[in-house]
């Protein structure tokens, strides 16, 4: 839903019907409410990565789709929309603060080139809380779009916010959206929650792009056989109730875990997310 209808009541009639607008075409057409970028900046695709509740892996698909798509040659980015619970900076393991100049904010670069901005690349300590309201938290998101340096970027990524509120609507009204991809666990109760982040992204007329499943499964070292520690999955279930076609699951993995508690995540070796870049390239 990135437009609204906007009568002549409004002011400023380009056709100059004055105060009849019945029969002006103006009246009827929408306004588009998406931030532009600056002039130095461009971005070509924005995928969003959302998730119905916190802890369930979106910062982390978020990372993975990154380094998936600067691997592939693209110039890659990550906007971290989740401003009160910023965990990207750590994931790469960035020590660099963002700069500025007065016309616009530069963001931070992963050893790899991966193009970084987050509330934490700004607060002079990384524990220190944002205790902000929704208004501002929704206004630092536009800036982070609107006011940053974005440098080519053919993919950009943005972290969201787990739930339905104040930032996702901001993201999908401001941002050039082409497709969500939505993050969920294994629980049945989880699976409820996944529903409702797929109607939202109908409501605002944003398509699923995929379901990515964390935590799906732990496979056995010696013997290889997989086992569904958080539940069995409903995934793909979901996937085919509302026609999502991209599926994707990712394990339980104490390797990768430990790769992105050490922000070695441009490291990572695993395939379970390949097929969902494949789709995205096809944007």
């Amino acid at each position: 839903m990135s437009e609204e209808y906007n009568g002549c009541e409004s002011g400023g009639c380009p056709s100059d019907c004055s105060s009849d607008c019945s029969s002006c075409e103006q009246s009827s057409q929408p306004k588009s409410l998406i931030e532009p970028l600056n002039s130095a900046s461009s971005v070509k695709n924005v995928i969003a990565v959302v998730s119905g509740k916190g802890g369930v892996g979106k910062s982390l698909v978020t990372s993975l789709m990154s380094v998936i798509m600067q691997r592939r040659g693209y110039r890659a980015a990550i906007l971290d929309a989740d401003v009160t619970g910023p965990s990207i900076p750590k994931t790469f393991n960035l020590k660099q603060k963002a700069s500025a100049s007065e016309e616009m904010i530069f963001p931070v670069i992963t050893k790899t080139g991966i193009q970084i901005m987050s509330v934490n690349l700004l607060l002079e300590n990384d524990t220190d809380p944002v205790v902000w309201r929704g208004p501002v938290i929704a206004g630092t998101v536009t800036q982070f779009w609107t006011d940053v340096f974005w440098d080519n970027v053919d993919y950009m990524f943005v972290d969201m916010p787990p739930g339905t509120g104040d930032v996702p609507l901001t993201v999908f009204q401001s941002l050039p959206v082409k497709g969500i991809i939505v993050v969920a666990s294994p629980q049945e109760l989880v699976g409820m929650i996944v529903e409702k982040a797929v109607k939202m992204a109908d409501l605002m007329n944003v398509p699923v792009l995929g379901l990515v499943e964390n935590m799906s499964y732990f496979e056995c070292p010696d013997c290889g056989s997989r086992h569904s520690i958080f539940g069995e999955s409903h995934i793909d279930e979901i996937a085919e109730k509302y026609g999502v076609k991209n599926v994707a699951k990712v394990p339980v993995s104490s390797k990768l875990s430990a790769g992105v508690d050490a922000g070695l995540i441009e490291l990572f070796d695993g395939d379970w997310l390949d097929e969902m870049a494949d789709a995205i390239e096809k944007l």
